[in-house]
């Protein structure tokens, strides 16, 4: 299922690239009506703690998704490999559940006591929860005790994975200038791709390296041991940035919410309402592209599993590059118009694609991923820039986490479940582009009805 490698120095130069794409030209003297005062340090240092935190979250989400195959046999090893696939999956879908609830919780503290102190907790919970996976004994081991601590272990992560993008996305607009915006908020997506990537990349060596046995012995392991050191310097690097200039605008003037998510639902509950269908294409096409791609290949369609990931990896590597070119487009032609395109896309290609996936043919298949990655990146570069303008300042964490986490629950980490499920029901492989060609009608009919945010002030 999922991310990006070349090890910490692939993740650490993909850091650089972004930064330096975003501090050159940007600034309020380059045209923008950003805050002013920001030099291109603080900014480099707002780029990169935004990005290693979901960088962090999103391995994780990676890893489990691609190794779902070895994991199944370790933790249901007494299942046939559908229904044990299927648990696995279900365990994947049970830790979004709890994100509406850490919507709430960490939306609540981004809007009262700062974005920059709520991102430095859910940073520093999410990599233990992550550290911790790597020593959970097996079935075989433990018995019933071993799905149960991952169980466990998946919903503190999913209750601190609720604040990080939305804060992330949060901090990176407010010191944006005006009008790169949508590019500054694409480092978001882009952490979260080089996540995948790195975890594609891991996936595909651990397989292409160890037996079956090493993988379910030990091998499966590994990936989750670096999440505590990258914590810690993701962390590091946040403890040491200011507030946001306009956050801390608002708290000099004394006018924050004393509810900020009470005060969403009464006063802002038309745009949370379009926020949520607008997420919708995002979270199953994330989930469905990226995450759950690689297990279809070589389940459903019988596809090496090392292939699947080496396809995977090379479509995660180019969706990088588009996720910047979005926020480009976005800030000149606004928001909707480059939504509504990803939504029409998908209409039209979805299930064309997927029929043209079943060929089998390895350079057929990473052309199609390129494909759908493409098209997903016009939603994925766009989407962050959308929610965050979409919401006044006092609610503006809460309105992106609640929005963000709602529809992700519902219907993202869902997608990989319901996918193998449709297939196994119906007996067509077609299945999921069908219910990925539905989710993007319904995100077409939110943007439509939803204001142009790109042109307006945050405040």
């Amino acid at each position: 299922m999922i991310q990006r490698n070349n090890s910490a120095a692939g993740h650490g130069s993909a850091a650089r690239s972004a930064t330096s794409t975003l501090t050159i030209g940007s600034g309020p003297e380059a045209g923008g009506q950003g805050p002013v005062g920001i030099d291109s340090k603080t900014r480099n240092k707002v780029v990169a703690a935004s990005f290693i935190g979901n960088f962090v979250e999103w391995f994780d989400y990676a890893v489990y998704g691609y190794l779902a195959v070895t994991i199944t046999a370790v933790f249901f090893p007494d299942s046939d490999p559908t229904t044990g696939l299927m648990l696995t999956f279900a365990l994947f879908a049970v830790s979004f559940f709890v994100r509406p609830l850490g919507g709430f919780v960490w939306g609540h503290l981004g809007d009262k006591i700062g974005r920059r102190e709520a991102l430095s907790w859910s940073i520093l919970i999410m990599s233990a929860a992550t550290f911790c996976m790597a020593f959970i004994p097996s079935y075989n081991t433990i018995g019933i005790w071993a799905p149960i601590l991952l169980l466990i272990i998946r919903v503190v992560q999913g209750f601190s994975a609720s604040g990080e993008y939305a804060g992330a996305t949060a901090f990176l607009v407010e010191y944006a200038p005006a009008n790169r915006r949508g590019l500054y908020a694409a480092v978001v997506p882009a952490s979260t791709a080089t996540g995948l990537l790195l975890g594609s990349l891991m996936a595909a060596v651990l397989t292409g390296v160890l037996d079956a046995g090493q993988m379910e012995s030990w091998g499966w392991r590994l990936p989750f041991l670096l999440a505590a050191p990258m914590g810690l310097i993701g962390r590091y690097i946040r403890t040491r940035l200011e507030e946001s200039p306009v956050f801390t605008e608002l708290a000099k003037q004394d006018t924050a919410e004393a509810t900020p998510v009470s005060s969403l639902f009464k006063n802002h509950w038309r745009q949370l309402i379009q926020a949520v269908g607008a997420v919708l294409l995002n979270a199953v096409g994330f989930y469905v592209i990226l995450s759950y791609m690689p297990t279809y290949l070589s389940n459903e369609l019988g596809l090496a599993e090392t292939a699947s990931y080496a396809a995977t990896t090379v479509a995660l590597a180019t969706y990088i590059g588009f996720i910047f070119v979005t926020g480009m487009l976005s800030d000149k032609y606004g928001r909707k118009k480059v939504l509504m395109t990803a939504s029409i896309l998908f209409v039209l290609l979805t299930v064309p694609s997927f029929m043209l996936l079943d060929t089998g043919n390895f350079l057929v298949i990473v052309l199609v991923q390129i494909l759908l990655g493409g098209m997903l990146s016009l939603n994925d570069g766009t989407l962050p820039s959308y929610l965050a303008e979409m919401f006044p300042t006092r609610v503006r964490y809460s309105g992106f986490a609640v929005s963000f986490n709602l529809s992700n629950a519902l219907f993202g980490g869902t997608a990989p479940f319901v996918a193998t499920l449709l297939i196994a029901t119906s007996g067509s492989l077609l299945a999921p582009g069908w219910y990925l060609m539905a989710a993007a009608v319904i995100s077409l009919i939110a943007v439509a009805l939803s204001a142009e945010t790109s042109k307006k002030p945050l405040a």
